[in-house]
């Protein structure tokens, strides 16, 4: 236990003098008679009730002294401790091309990628976690973090359209790779879900994945898709959005080779249930037992003195009622 005033505890010795003064008032307070002899008054008991007065002023030291601990505040002692855990960082690349929009994910795969992606990044407790998004060009929509919520949050909140569309999967890439080399995790890793090919931007997908591959960086590449046809979204000549079957193209060359290069793996999405089995192996993949120092912050811990104050000053009420009680 320890005390948030610990200089007031000094008071405790105010309670010297006091006991002093009681000892002397007591033997001076008594009047004096002389007898010849006490033969007749050998074998009397003392009374109960003279233990009951010195009693009293007991209780009523006791009584000051827990008033004093109460106001020095006694408080719960701080406590460190360590505990071993699995941290990592990552990186969730999220392609909104508008060929996300495509229908044969339930409701279609871009709503499907941000509900398991946002469910992967809740249950990491102890990950610094960012997310790019990314279609005609590349943007850091959350930089490293360990707000889960946060993240999650702004997951569901991505649009499309957001971005020029297209699919610059290799601008993607780069761009995830600027915000995770410098990450204090020791492993790093990007998880890149895309349903396409890359048709636009500055930086090719092969060399992206040799840069990520220089800075230790693994990266999970996802085809969202199922295989065949799919119905896509396209305006007509009134501006509404309609759809039609179309054949379903992933470059899952270049995606495998991204995640060759980088001791990552490629995985084939064809539906919400298999990409959220994915998201669980890469969740088992991607572990990194690190120590984490907990802190348990202070709390006063004067009730159990207050109790004990409120129980002495009860008990000293119910002598002094009843034992000790003035005759009129």
């Amino acid at each position: 236990m320890m005390f948030a005033n610990p200089a007031i505890l000094w008071l405790l010795l105010i309670l010297i003098p006091c006991t002093a003064w009681y000892i002397w008032k007591q033997k001076r307070q008594h009047a004096s008679m002389s007898i010849s002899t006490l033969n007749a008054f050998k074998g009397l008991p003392t009374s109960y009730k003279v233990y009951l007065l010195h009693g009293m002023f007991m209780l009523r030291m006791a009584l000051v002294a827990t008033l004093i601990v109460i106001l020095a505040r006694p408080q719960t002692r701080d406590r460190w401790s360590t505990s071993t855990t699995e941290g990592t960082d990552i990186v969730i690349a999220l392609d909104i091309s508008t060929s996300m929009l495509a229908r044969d994910f339930k409701p279609d795969r871009f709503e499907a990628a941000k509900s398991v992606a946002s469910q992967f990044v809740s249950g990491r407790e102890s990950d610094n976690m960012g997310l790019v998004i990314f279609a005609g060009e590349s943007f850091t929509a959350v930089p490293l973090t360990n707000d889960r919520a946060m993240l999650a949050n702004y997951i569901n909140d991505v649009k499309m359209g957001m971005l020029q569309d297209n699919t610059a999967i290799g601008d993607g890439l780069a761009t995830s790779i600027n915000r995770i080399k410098e990450g204090k995790a020791k492993s790093k890793s990007i998880i890149l879900l895309t349903d396409g090919s890359n048709n636009t931007g500055n930086v090719a997908p092969i060399t992206a994945a040799e840069i990520a591959k220089k800075y230790g960086i693994r990266v999970y590449t996802i085809g969202i898709g199922r295989n065949g046809m799919a119905p896509y979204p396209y305006q007509n000549a009134f501006g509404r959005i309609e759809y039609m079957n179309m054949p379903v193209v992933i470059d899952e060359a270049t995606l495998q080779t991204i995640a060759k290069t980088t001791g990552g793996k490629y995985f084939r999405a064809t539906d919400k249930r298999v990409l959220q089995h994915i998201f669980n192996e890469i969740d088992q993949l991607e572990k990194t037992q690190i120590d984490v120092r907990n802190f348990s912050h202070t709390e006063d811990n004067y009730l159990p003195w207050a109790l004990l104050a409120l129980c002495l000053l009860s008990l000293e009420l119910l002598i002094r009622n009843i034992w000790l009680r003035p005759i009129p």
